[in-house]
C-alpha cells in the first residue's frame, strides 16, 4: 500500500445555512456536531494489508467481509470513509487509528 502522504489538518467549521454563528464569531457547538463526520483511512506504504484488517476488525468490530472491503478501498483508491458520527467521535476514533499507526483524519460528511 503505497502513496504519497497525506496533509493531516482539520476540516475548518464555516457557516453555512445549517450552521449557526454567535455573536462572536463562533460556530455554535450544537450546529457544528448535527451534521456527520467521517473518518477518513489513506493508504500508506507502511502497513500490511492484512494489518489495515484487523485493525477495522479489532477496533470497529467490522466483521471480516467488510474490513476486508474497506481495506480495499483504501488500497486501490487511496482512502476510504471507515466511519461517520459526530465530531466527537470522529475525533476519538481517528485518535485511536493513528494509535494503531495508520493515517487518518476526519472531515464533515458531504465535502471532500
Amino acid at each position: 500500500m503505497a502513496c504519497t502522504l497525506p496533509v493531516l489538518v482539520r476540516a475548518a467549521a464555516t457557516t453555512t445555512p445549517e450552521t449557526a454563528t454567535r455573536p462572536t464569531g463562533e460556530t455554535s457547538v450544537t450546529a457544528r456536531t448535527e451534521s456527520p463526520w467521517n473518518v477518513v483511512v489513506w493508504d500508506d506504504p507502511v502497513n500490511l494489508m492484512s494489518y489495515v484488517t484487523y485493525v477495522f476488525r479489532s477496533y470497529f468490530g467490522y466483521p471480516q467481509e467488510k474490513a476486508r472491503a474497506l481495506m480495499l478501498e483504501v488500497h486501490h483508491n487511496g482512502r476510504s470513509v471507515v466511519a461517520s458520527g459526530s465530531l466527537e467521535e470522529a475525533e476519538t476514533h481517528t485518535a485511536a487509528l493513528h494509535g494503531f499507526g495508520l493515517w487518518a483524519t476526519f472531515e464533515q460528511a458531504g465535502g471532500h
